[in-house]
């Protein structure tokens, strides 16, 4: 039985192209950056994703604090602790920022698919790994660099020697760069590998931290065999004893080394090239995992 039809129409709903601005790749970058940076202290995200990192970060700066304090009270003639020496005494700090926020910034774009979302807009893979690896090592260089602000102006507030502390500060500061360059990528390639965050969590201590205790462990025994010379050389195999290498051959800070034997002019030389050239493969390294977008 034939019924009847509603007559059709036609709507204008107002379709227009876009005549704003265009802002490309530059703004995306830029953009991406913020993003990452933001969330490596869990600005932007849930009140649970700021406790660790808040955290990490206090305790970074309470002990500068406390030097500073003292250092006032007393009157004393020096800091307490060289600028290129607090990052190190604070490693596991450090290493659990990194290990915690480097999965964090990778690991859920790979388990979630979303890597391709980013490439449907003007952004390349270079600007990705770009982004991401400025992020982390910025957020690095905050939670290093910090402290040795406080123990600055704790400094110049105890009337300490201008000149002499502020040639401190600045080789702290070259320090802590080299430092978060370095964390962010290793820590960053570790977790790529991965769209595990537990997975990439465990790794990262386990390169950046058990390393530096079997490292340790082996330059010890070197030492007590009579073997001194192997000492400055057996720091190349973990990432902390390689900044605390550049630091003692370059940025006058003191060896922590068995024996005090850091590596001089010489050796000292190795291990700034071994550090850029892990900074330089990482990136490269980086690049080549993100080359599929459908990951």
């Amino acid at each position: 039985m034939a019924t009847d039809s509603a007559p059709t129409q036609i709507h204008n709903i107002g379709y227009r192209t876009y005549d704003g601005p265009r802002l490309g790749r530059a703004y995306a970058r830029r953009s991406l950056f913020s993003q990452s940076l933001r969330g490596a202290y869990g600005l932007g995200r849930s009140a649970k994703s700021k406790v660790l990192p808040m955290v990490l970060f206090a305790v970074m700066c309470v002990p500068a604090a406390i030097m500073v304090a003292v250092a006032v009270v007393t009157k004393a003639n020096d800091l307490p602790v060289q600028y290129t020496r607090y990052a190190i005494f604070l490693q596991a700090v450090i290493g659990l920022f990194i290990a915690a926020q480097a999965p964090q910034t990778v690991s859920r774009d790979l388990r979630f698919k979303t890597v391709p979302l980013y490439f449907s807009r003007p952004i390349e893979r270079a600007d990705y790994v770009l982004a991401k690896f400025g992020a982390m090592a910025s957020a690095l260089f905050i939670i290093t660099g910090a402290p040795l602000v406080i123990l600055y102006i704790g400094a110049l507030l105890a009337k300490l020697d201008f000149a002499d502390q502020t040639k401190g500060f600045a080789q702290g500061l070259v320090s802590v760069l080299l430092l978060s360059l370095l964390f962010a990528g290793l820590g960053l390639v570790i977790a790529a590998l991965t769209p595990r965050r537990g997975f990439g969590v465990a790794a990262v201590i386990a390169v950046l931290m058990v390393s530096y205790g079997a490292v340790s462990a082996v330059q010890a025994i070197a030492f007590n065999q009579g073997s001194p010379g192997a000492v400055q050389w057996l720091g190349l195999f973990s990432p902390i004893t390689l900044i605390s290498g550049v630091q003692n051959a370059f940025l006058g800070a003191g060896s922590d080394f068995p024996g005090r034997s850091g590596p001089g002019s010489g050796a000292g030389a190795v291990y700034l090239l071994v550090v850029l050239a892990l900074i330089s493969g990482s990136y490269a390294v980086l690049m080549r995992r993100y080359r599929k977008v459908g990951l």
